[in-house]
């Protein structure tokens, strides 16, 4: 963690009870927090103030957290960003990481991993590399997330690609993913 006035930090949530723990438990760790509860709630601080760290929740009502991570980066290139995620998928976290995030992290993860996240600079060859093959619906489930990112977050063109009706997919994604 960088020290002096340069720990300025955004944590980004739906959830507002999730946000404002996570907001204590980083700002006993010396983070200055702000929280924002969705997309368009981070853009308004975002015009008042660019955090040097931000935790940012992939799915919200509002929007991909996906956005946001491009946004951060293009207004400030040195933002420390780790997507935060209960929807966690291969696609999304490529995406994330090319988007320019840090790291990303599937929920529960708590305030030391998170800030553990901020301080990783590469990657781990010693990461654990699972011996069995992904379930049928976890390939399902990655599947469509890949469609999905293809197709910039818009559900009806991944519906068409997949041949599937859009309120089914809508269903599909609505659920959390399966195990691997």
């Amino acid at each position: 963690m960088r020290t002096g006035s340069r720990n300025r930090l955004l944590v980004v949530d739906d959830d507002p009870v999730f946000g404002s723990v996570l907001a204590r438990a980083l700002t006993k760790r010396g983070f200055a927090v702000d929280v924002a509860a969705g997309i368009v709630d981070a853009r308004r601080q975002l015009a008042n103030r660019l955090p040097d760290y931000a935790v940012v929740d992939l799915k919200m009502p509002d929007g991909s957290g996906l956005v946001l991570v491009d946004e951060l980066k293009r207004r400030n290139a040195d933002a420390r960003i780790v997507v935060l995620t209960g929807f966690a998928s291969v696609a999304t976290a490529v995406e994330a990481i090319k988007l320019g995030a840090v790291h990303y992290l599937p929920k529960p993860a708590d305030a030391d991993e998170i800030v553990a996240a901020f301080g990783r600079s590469s990657g781990n060859a010693d990461a654990e590399v699972s011996a069995k093959p992904l379930s049928v619906d976890r390939l399902e489930w990655e599947h469509i997330q890949k469609i999905l990112a293809g197709n910039n977050g818009n559900v009806s063109a991944t519906a068409r690609a997949l041949n599937m009706h859009r309120r089914t997919l809508q269903r599909k994604l609505t659920k959390r993913p399966a195990r691997a």
